[in-house]
Parts: C-alpha cells; structure tokens; sequence
C-alpha cells in the first residue's frame, strides 16, 4: 500500500491487528478486511457480526461459576477488544456494572496482586518525586481528558488496600466510557503508592505494592502537589478525580486543590451529588419540599459530611438562611451524635454541631430528632437495626432510608429489612444493589444510589466545555437531572433513580447542564457551540465497528 498522510499506513496489520484492542474486532473483520490486512488464515472462517459476539460474550459471562469469574472474564476481553467490551456492557449495563464495578469491583481490588495480568495506567510512588512528568509522558495518549486518581487508603468501605486499589480507577474511567462516551483514549487511572497501613500486605509475597509504612505529612503532600501540577501541566484540558482518599486526606486536598485544577473528589462530592438526587427523587413520594427535611446522618465522614453541605446549598438556593438549613442536618458519628458541648471534635464537624442534648447512639438520637430521613455514610453494617426502622416509621408514613455503605457486606441494612420493618411504607436506597423484595404481596425494586448517575455527566459537561475548574453547583445541577429523569414507573416500582438501561441519557443531560453553566461562568476559554446539546452528543464515543479505513482507501 502507498503512503497517506493521513497515517493509515501506521495502523497495524496481522497478528498485530489482533493484539491491539483499540481495533481488535476478532471473528467480526469482513473477507475484505482480512484480505487487505493480512488476517487470513489468523481467524476462523466464520465470520460474525458484532451483534452475535456481544451473545456470545453473554452467554460466557452467564456460564462463569461466581462474579470474581466474571469480573476476570470481562477484564480479559477489554484487554483483547474493546470495542466489544464496551458494546456489551452498555447494552447490558443493568446487569453487568455490578461486576464490572461495585459490588465485584471490591473483591476484586481484594485479590487484585494476585489476578494482576496486565498493566493498567500509571503507577506514582514516592521514589519518582521530582519526575513525575517524565513518568506521565510514557503514557502513549496525549490527550488525556479524565484522570481517576487513588492512594488506595479507603477503597470502598474495606479499608487500606494500597496499590491493590488500582482495581477503583480502572473500575471508573470504565463507567466514564460505557455510561457518558468518554473516549477511553482520553481517560487514565493513576495509582498513587505511597505505602500502606495494611501491615498484612507487607509479608504477602504476591503483593504488587510498595510493602511499607504509609506516607504522611510533607513527603506526602509534596508528591501529591507535583503530581496535580504535572499531570494538568501534561494534560491541559484535564480534569482530576480524587477517589477513595482516606478520610485524614480527602476533605482538604479538595480544599487544597479545588480552586488551583480542574479536580473534584468523587466521595465527597459526586455521592453527595447522587444522595442528592435521591432526596429529589424521594419527595414526589413523601411530599413536602427538601427545606421542610430533617437528615439524621450516620457517619461524619466524607461521603456524608459531602451530602450534608450540599444539601444545605440545596435548601439555602431554596430560601433557607445557612443557619437554618445547618440546622436541618444532624450528624452521629462513632462516638455519637455531634453536638456543640462535644470538645473532640475535628474542624470538618463542627459546622454541624449544635446546641443540643448529646446521645450516645444511634437510636436514642433517633427519637430524640425525630428524622424524616435516615442516611448511612459509615461503613457499619446492620447499623439501621429494626428498632430504629421501626422508629423512623412511626412519625412518617414514608420514611426515607438511605443505606449508602459499599460493598454490599457494609450496608447499614438490607433492602429487605427497610421495607420490611417499615411495613412496606420506607422509601429506600442503597450505594450497592440489592434484588427486588416483595412486601405484603408488593414488590420492590430498590434504588441503587450509584455515583455512576452523576460523575460520568459531569465528566463529559466538562471535557466538552473545557472547563478550567469543577464547581459544587455542577453537582447541584447534576442532581436536579437525575431526579427530572425518574420517570412514574421507577417510582411506582419503588425505585428512586432512572434504570441504568438510559443513563446515557441521563449523562447527556446532565452534560448539557454542566457545559451552561461553565459558559454561563465564565469558566473557559472556549466559545459556546450555537447547537450545545448537538455539539456534545458528537463527542460522545460510540463502540460500534466500522469497516477498517484502510480496506476503502485501496478499492479506491
């Protein structure tokens, strides 16, 4: 073949080909493909189309004994054809995110030094300070658009799991491509090792981490620091999520970051983003305005502390003063409920500290607040016993009971009991799925609070719009899509969130919102697309084979 400037001539043939998964399409390249690319005889004759490969990739992923298997089945076909990878997860979305990300992707990052086949993004440790650019210019695509980055301190609600963590950012960036078309070239996952307190990783001789103490104080900041000034300084229409930060370190590197790089923290703000929406969601069943609430927390973490100043954004934007929204949002954390008499409490909390009587668990300030909903953030699971369930349901014919923990095994309850000791009335939502129940004859499907209806969104408002900066009012707007797109038969089924069957749907939307309001904001150098909604579902990446360029340019 002839020289292009074009570049086509750079493009792999052969076995080549089929070892590349950004072109791989197996069993699905045409007799002319194989002809022109020297694929004959490396394929079997049949020849499929991409519609029967996605059945089949089904069928195998339904034969696999357990959801790790399935987890490593999927994993291996993303590294063999992504494309396909792709192509099946959105079609099969409802039914696959469970293992592609949580509850699965837990386990996995559990077992993750020992299925660990093949290298996924970045790796940071402490001995590359001071050429961390260099180390992010081996990545071999240079138009990074989303960095998922973790320390792996608090993976889920299972702890320090150092660079066994790596499963999260991977995890991710795959929800950014499946859920908003976020091309998988633009995204990167970045572990950054500094040790960890998971002595037990140290004697684990297949362990892939640096089998040392964790990392604190200036050596830590300063390779966080060079980091985010490298990676947006190599990428610069990047944006930057933290995830899973422990709790000592995510709340102020938002602080320390959010007003320097386009960056948010996913725990912090895209959960609140979500629980948000679900409040939203919940009112078309319970009535009454969001201003009229009162949030009784479990946990002051993080997530939970992320969802509570939002929410008070939420119902200051909706006429409340700061002090009386505070005042709506009440907090237990592990030595019980904060209040302003409390002398241990960490600056982050006493926003929420109130003038009130302190009680030392859960249930007594329970019916000491009388909450008109109950929200687990604390990784405790069973925490929302029956006597409590039962207690939120004596003062609202529909309490509301969000048990956000991940994985599944945290869950401050299960699906079953809040509907069940509610007599069927709760309305509920949890950060993992649970299978539908059935109560008094009536069946349940609960609603998933998955950050997956919120982060990829914005995501893609952002990269679209190239936005210098990430804002809490883009995870305000984010949660107003979400609750316009629950549809009656969600909440008729007792579901607070659209299906993930349409979150596509719903990351367009959320994406056109963002993308306004950067405009609007004044957040970027760029020039609004007189078609914003157009503009934006063009960048939206679709895994759907074409025939190989360079077949047409010879038949010509």
């Amino acid at each position: 073949m002839s020289k292009h400037p074009s570049g086509l001539e750079k493009l792999p043939r052969g076995i080549d080909l089929l070892h590349d998964p950004a072109l791989n399409k197996g069993t699905a390249f045409t007799a002319s493909e194989r002809k022109a690319l020297e694929l004959e005889g490396l394929l079997p004759p049949l020849i499929s189309t991409q519609q029967q490969q996605v059945q089949h990739i089904m069928n195998n992923v339904r034969r696999k004994p357990n959801n790790l298997e399935k987890y490593l089945y999927l994993i291996g076909l993303q590294d063999r054809n992504e494309q396909l990878f792709y192509k099946t997860l959105i079609e099969h979305l409802e039914e696959l995110s469970p293992i592609v990300y949580t509850p699965t992707v837990g386990l996995a990052c559990q077992e993750y030094s020992r299925v660990f086949r093949r290298p996924r993004g970045i790796f940071i440790t402490k001995h590359h300070h001071g050429h961390i650019r260099s180390i992010l210019r081996n990545w071999p695509y240079k138009d990074v658009r989303i960095i998922v980055v973790t320390d792996g301190e608090r993976i889920l609600g299972l702890g320090d799991l150092g660079s066994n963590g790596m499963g999260i950012p991977v995890g991710k960036l795959t929800l950014y491509t499946a859920c908003a078309g976020i091309t998988p070239n633009a995204c990167l996952p970045v572990m950054i090792d500094v040790g960890t307190g998971n002595k037990g990783l140290w004697s684990d001789p297949e362990y892939i981490g640096l089998p040392e103490e964790r990392l604190h104080g200036k050596e830590y900041d300063a390779l966080m620091d060079e980091f985010m000034e490298a990676a947006s300084k190599t990428f610069p229409h990047v944006m930057i999520q933290l995830e899973d930060f422990g709790n000592r370190n995510a709340l102020r590197l938002l602080e320390r970051y959010r007003n320097h790089y386009c960056m948010f923290d996913d725990d912090i703000q895209g959960t609140a983003g979500v629980a948000l929406a679900g409040l939203y969601s919940a009112l078309s069943v319970t009535g009454g305005k969001i201003t009229d609430q009162q949030l009784l927390f479990l946990g002051a973490g993080e997530a939970a502390l992320g969802i509570g100043n939002l929410v008070v954004s939420s119902m200051v934007d909706q006429g409340l003063s700061e002090d009386e929204a505070l005042g709506r949002c009440w907090f237990v954390d592990s030595k019980g409920l904060v209040v302003g008499s409390r002398t241990d409490l960490a600056q982050h909390k006493r926003r929420f500290a109130h003038d009130f009587p302190f009680h030392r668990d859960l249930f007594s300030a329970v019916n000491a607040i009388k909450p008109t909903a109950i929200i687990g953030a604390s990784g405790q699971p069973g925490a929302f016993t029956p006597e409590i369930l039962q207690a939120v349901a004596k003062w609202n014919k529909h309490p509301i009971v969000f048990a956000l923990s991940n994985p599944t095994s945290q869950s401050e309850c299960t699906a079953q009991d809040a509907y069940h000791y509610t007599n069927g009335h709760a309305v509920f939502a949890s950060g993992s799925p649970f299978p539908p129940v059935v109560v008094h004859g009536r069946q349940f499907v609960p609603g998933q609070a998955n950050n997956v209806y919120v982060f990829p969104g914005v995501g893609l408002g952002v990269m679209a719009s190239e936005s210098t900066r990430v804002t809490d009012e883009m995870f305000s707007a984010a949660a107003r899509c979400v609750a316009d797109k629950v549809i009656r038969e969600d909440l008729e089924l007792g579901r607070i969130f659209p299906s993930l069957s349409r979150i596509r749907e719903v990351s367009l939307h959320i994406a056109i919102a963002v993308a306004r309001l950067v405009f609007a904001r004044q957040l970027t150098a760029m020039k609004q697309p007189s078609d914003l909604p157009g503009f934006i579902k063009s960048r939206m990446y679709s895994p759907v084979y074409q025939t190989d360029p360079r077949v047409k340019t010879e038949a010509e």
